[in-house]
């Protein structure tokens, strides 16, 4: 659930699982095959919830990287909601919206999926439930109750993302954006990006707090005021600050490149998640935690 300028919304994707190496081969839906998905997708929802008839259901007819939903603010959502804010009918109960390409056939700007971020085995549409605060907050609730466990598209909407977005589709099924982090965060485990989770689960879900990733031998990385401070060392500092005898530091270039390599694979996952990273060169014998405090 998240409190917008526009009131109180409930966020959630419908999760595409892919065939192993194959990519949709449109980026995005037609206004009228949006508004086919849109129309399935809330009958889905209601048959866990059937709260969710009372509100109005936005759909973005595009598919993203989950990365790209997982941003602090989260931004595609706030996209949607603000398409929402601005489209008519706002007072006349509730509706349902799909925002697909325009009328040349060109996906709108606030939908063109990330180039860069392609290739994975996930692709999520987003979508947004909104309406009377009460009942907004009861069925976000119930979703996250339900969904993680039970939330199988039904047949004919698999069937319909895959003819519409030219997909081979495995499985789809819907998460709340907080199921979506519960699962991104178990997958980056299984990748040993564990030590990374703290400060990108920190920028998602309170990024007005500091985190830090300060655990031997993982990059010194500092999250605070919206971006990750990364230390950046030469390898005599390196040497010194990960506490390795200076005889050895020459026998350990290959490890220190691991290092860097290491640094280089945290700071694009930083990145795909809309958290930019600023490298904080470190001098020789300067406290490194204190430059990253500065």
């Amino acid at each position: 659930m998240s409190n917008s300028e526009h009131g109180v919304t409930a966020l959630g994707v419908l999760a595409l699982e892919l065939a192993g190496g194959t990519v949709p081969s449109r980026a995005a839906l037609s206004s009228e095959q949006a508004g086919v998905l849109a129309e399935r997708v809330g009958r889905d929802l209601a048959q866990w919830v059937p709260q969710v008839r009372e509100l109005e259901l936005s759909l973005a007819g595009a598919h993203f990287d989950p990365a790209e939903a997982l941003r602090p603010g989260w931004p595609l959502h706030r996209r949607l909601d603000e398409l929402r804010a601005r489209a008519p009918g706002r007072d006349e109960g509730p509706r349902l919206l799909a925002f697909g390409t325009d009328a040349q056939g060109d996906v709108p700007l606030p939908f063109r999926a990330d180039s860069g971020l392609t290739g994975g085995n996930l692709r999520v549409v987003p979508f947004l439930l909104a309406g009377d605060p009460r009942i907004v907050t009861e069925v976000a609730a119930a979703l996250e109750d339900v969904l993680l466990a039970q939330g199988m598209a039904q047949a004919d909407t698999a069937l319909l993302a895959q003819e519409a977005f030219g997909a081979q589709i495995e499985h789809a099924r819907y998460l709340t954006v907080h199921d979506l982090v519960a699962m991104t965060s178990m997958q980056y485990d299984n990748l040993g990006l564990a030590p990374l989770w703290p400060l990108l689960e920190t920028a998602l879900l309170a990024p007005q707090s500091s985190e830090w990733l300060s655990e031997a031998p993982e990059p010194l990385v500092r999250y605070v005021g919206g971006e990750a401070r990364m230390a950046l060392f030469d390898p005599a500092g390196w040497c010194a600050y990960y506490n390795h005898d200076r005889a050895d530091c020459e026998s350990l270039k290959l490890v220190y490149e691991q290092y860097l390599a290491r640094q280089r694979q945290m700071a694009a996952v930083l990145e795909a998640h809309g958290v930019p990273v600023l490298y904080v060169h470190i001098e020789p014998g300067q406290d490194a935690r204190a430059a990253l405090e500065a």
